[in-house]
């Protein structure tokens, strides 16, 4: 075919099209087949994505109904809070939060699944890029074993506040902050009105994490304060593993200042506290027991262990476990038997039994194991673990399936002769005694008596017993 153009330098000229016909074609054919391919790529990927959602929904679900079985999505003290409204479903409090399984996103939006695990470390909350999410008690409803307190700190008893582990909140931070608030607003109350003269206007009950800062801030403050505690400074760190690392996160300090360092060794953290006391002459008596405290017109009477104190208010810094829970069994009495687990590497070529299904049981057992030379057996009440830390519930599956921890379910000590524990299990209804079980050390680690019964004697009052009890979450 032949195409005459007319130009500007030329009158005409002429062009050969032949075959532009036949590529325009091929072309074309070529187009259709790239969308054609780009719409089955396009279909594939909304299916394998559909495939992934649907996927990732069953996983969630699944996990729903294991938080729901084992209780675990009941948070024992302070849990996320997602404000539904605010949640744009990016996922970056899923991804922040160092506790596997608290969190997922659910439809679109955070959801808290397993409540239990928050330990309140708060990262999910300074994640949220719209600030939809906090980490809090949330209503008294859900506050599962702690007592009612107000914004400001102050129990059902007006007078008494609580700061600290037994309010519900984990972690040093937490319990250094609420040591600092709570005395804060008791040197406000207090401003103007007159006091006895040998009443103290604040007795501090604990000189852990969270009564130390108190201290500090009633000095700072120039309250005349006494601290007390029952054991010996440090509260429940003090309890801890030989050398464990202690996470204590930014931590400002009345008096001292800001902390340059954001974890310990437990030996370290005990260390600086008692710096801390000597430095700055914070009244602290260890060894002495609170069994009592009486209201009055001027303020409060505290029976203690070695006399009676008055003071206007009372901060109650104490742990929520106090004094081993005991198995209750004839040879318990015998020095093999303990009730804590302060070094693992010292037990070698040992034969040990670990009563509890608890964390602090599965950590001790697993530590145990990880010796490499120990028979270790857990024996724990129930037919499974319940509401474990998801990195406990994954250890201990994986040394139980490897045979380094035997463990025995519905077990019960019945009682423990030298070198030898008697144990019961009951099965489905069925009873049966268990073969003598050779043991050189048994670790009772079934929890501590809480201090409810001194709470209740004060007249505080203490939420979330009837939720425990409905889906069978009692301390073990």
């Amino acid at each position: 075919m032949k195409v005459w153009v007319v130009s500007a330098k030329t009158s005409e000229a002429e062009v050969d099209t032949e075959g532009v016909e036949g590529e325009t074609i091929v072309n074309l054919t070529l187009v259709a087949a790239a969308a054609a391919l780009l719409v089955v790529v396009l279909i594939l990927l909304g299916s394998w994505q559909r495939r992934i959602l649907e996927l990732q929904r069953s996983q969630i679900d699944a996990d729903l109904a294991e938080a729901r079985r084992t209780g675990s999505e009941l948070p024992i003290a302070q849990h996320p809070q997602v404000n539904l409204a605010a949640c744009i479903g990016c996922g970056s409090c899923v991804a922040a939060c160092p506790e596997e399984g608290v969190l997922a996103l659910v439809d679109g939006v955070a959801k808290v699944v397993h409540g239990s695990r928050c330990v309140g470390h708060g990262r999910c909350a300074d994640a949220c890029p719209v600030a939809a999410i906090q980490v809090g008690l949330g209503d008294v409803a859900e506050r599962i074993g702690v007592p009612h307190v107000s914004e400001k700190l102050e129990s059902s008893v007006g007078g008494v506040y609580i700061a600290g582990e037994l309010g519900g909140f984990s972690l040093i931070r937490n319990a250094t902050r609420q040591g600092v608030q709570a005395v804060t607003t008791i040197a406000s109350e207090l401003r103007g009105q007159s006091r006895g003269t040998d009443a103290l206007d604040l007795l501090i009950v604990g000189a852990g994490p969270a009564g130390i800062a108190a201290s500090l801030r009633a000095a700072e403050l120039g309250l005349r304060h006494a601290v007390i505690d029952r054991d010996d400074i440090g509260g429940t760190v003090r309890k801890y593993p030989r050398r464990k690392l202690t996470l204590t996160g930014r931590l400002e300090l009345p008096l001292f200042g800001v902390v340059n360092r954001d974890e310990f060794l437990k030996e370290e953290l005990i260390a600086f506290w008692e710096q801390l006391i000597a430095r700055y002459q914070l009244p602290v008596r260890a060894r002495v027991e609170l069994t009592g405290l009486r209201p009055h017109s001027g303020g409060f009477t505290a029976t203690t262990s070695v006399g009676e104190v008055h003071a206007r208010r009372v901060l109650l810094a104490i742990g929520r476990r106090g004094t081993p829970r005991k198995l209750d069994v004839p040879g318990e009495e015998s020095e093999r038997v303990l009730y804590q687990l302060v070094e693992a590497a010292s037990f070698q070529q040992e034969q040990v039994l670990v009563v509890g299904g608890g964390d602090s049981a599965v950590e001790a057992a697993v530590a145990l194991a990880e010796q490499g030379s120990n028979t270790v057996t857990l024996s724990y009440r129930k037919p499974a673990f319940f509401r474990l830390k998801s990195r406990n519930q994954s250890r201990i599956e994986e040394l139980t399936a490897s045979g380094k921890i035997q463990v025995l379910f519905s077990s019960t000590v019945q009682r423990i002769e030298p070198g030898v524990v008697f144990l019961h299990q009951e099965i489905d209804g069925a009873s049966s005694e268990l073969p003598p079980l050779q043991s050189d050390y048994v670790f009772a680690l079934i929890g501590g008596e809480t201090p409810h019964p001194l709470l209740r004697s004060i007249g505080i009052e203490i939420a979330g017993q009837q939720r425990l009890q409905a889906v069978g979450a009692v301390p073990s």
